[in-house]
């Protein structure tokens, strides 16, 4: 393999995309699908994977920000936008203007929210969001009723769906999915006697895998868009992040010599070490010093001392690789390199945390499967 000018990249899959999408919506069949590429798309790029989720039959994107949706727009993006937190002072008029989908938590917002459909002359578009557990944003119990009479008496507001988020979905069978359901369908009934006739939706990537019984009228998977697995039971998502760089440079060393800051790792036989150009600044975690391998050469090779800034050094024992070599630091695990969901094992946190950390100034991102 011919030397390509990066120190490292990502590469998207957008077939995987696809077939992670078109699986979700076959699983919520009854339900639209809105996939949800907040975050740059989980560090997978929003505006190509939203595409992509669309061709495979998503129906909407969830997007946190305004401005995450408004660069869906400007993207050429039409489909329904729906975003959900934003700080204090952003003024949602250029969100109604744009037919994006609004939050709102308390009368407050909605004031806010309705008070910007007037300056544009256009009703803005709601979704009222209860706090069934969670405790993040949301309306608490005792303020939703206020919250549901404001919204039905607004003539600048179309309330469009009431909505939750559930906080232990990933865990199959945690009785506090119920309780959530419990209150979600409570805070629905007060809506509908206010006067309102809206959607609900509450189901993340896990509920769309798990409890099709909270799919209602529309699911919003995240993760599993982007082939990672929330829940304990296999599921035919593929992963469609891969880390990748190479090699710059091999050197021989004698037993006895140390590698890398510290000198943590002493080689125990003679042997080659391969330099890669990716570290701690390209999305590498220090805390995978000494816990972590590459796949370089048709084998699973282990890091040889701390991972640094700039790079990492591998032991490949007596192999010598070329110079240019592809190094997978993580992929989809088919062929036995590392994975997201390995690392994030690793070093005790999850997957999102891998990925989403993934979009960084010298790490380039390329597509496959356009």
């Amino acid at each position: 393999m011919s030397p390509e000018l990066f120190r490292a990249e990502i590469v998207i899959d957008l077939a995987a995309i696809r077939h992670n999408v078109g699986l979700l919506a076959e699983r919520a069949a009854g339900a639209a699908t809105m996939a949800v590429v907040k975050a740059d798309g989980y560090g997978h790029g929003a505006v190509p994977v939203a595409k992509a989720a669309l061709d495979a039959g998503a129906t909407s994107l969830g997007a946190c920000s305004l401005a995450e949706g408004l660069a869906l727009r400007e993207a050429g993006i039409t489909a329904p936008v729906f975003t959900w937190l934003d700080a204090p002072g952003v003024d949602f008029a250029p969100g109604v203007a744009a037919d994006i989908d609004l939050s709102a938590s308390s009368t407050h917002e909605l004031a806010r929210i309705a008070e910007a459909a007037q300056r544009v002359g256009k009703r803005a578009r709601v979704h009222l969001k209860i706090d069934t557990g969670l405790s993040r944003s949301g309306s608490p119990a005792y303020a939703w009723p206020a919250l549901v009479k404001a919204a039905a008496a607004e003539p600048d507001v179309e309330v469009v769906a009431v909505w939750s988020h559930l906080a232990c979905a990933d865990e199959p069978g945690h009785p506090s999915i119920d309780q959530q359901a419990q209150r979600f369908q409570a805070a629905y009934d007060i809506a509908c006697e206010a006067g309102l006739n809206p959607l609900r939706h509450i189901a993340n990537s896990a509920a769309t895998l798990t409890r099709p019984d909270l799919h209602f009228d529309l699911v919003r998977p995240g993760i599993a868009v982007y082939g990672l697995n929330p829940v304990p039971q296999r599921e035919d998502l593929r992963p469609a992040m891969t880390f990748r760089s190479q090699v710059v440079l091999t050197k021989r060393i004698e037993a006895g010599e140390s590698v890398s800051y510290g000198q943590t790792w002493t080689a125990e036989r003679d042997t080659n070490l391969a330099l890669v150009p990716a570290g701690y600044a390209d999305g590498v975690p220090r805390t995978l010093s000494g816990r972590m391998d590459v796949w370089l050469a048709g084998k699973r090779r282990p890091v040889a001392g701390r991972v640094c800034m700039d790079q990492l050094v591998v032991d490949c024992g007596d192999d010598e690789p070329e110079v240019g070599a592809e190094v997978v630091l993580f992929g989809a695990g088919g062929l036995g390199e590392p994975t997201a969901r390995e690392w994030a094992d690793t070093i005790g946190t999850i997957d999102y945390e891998i990925v989403t950390g993934m979009y960084r100034p010298r790490v380039r991102r390329r597509y496959e499967g356009e």
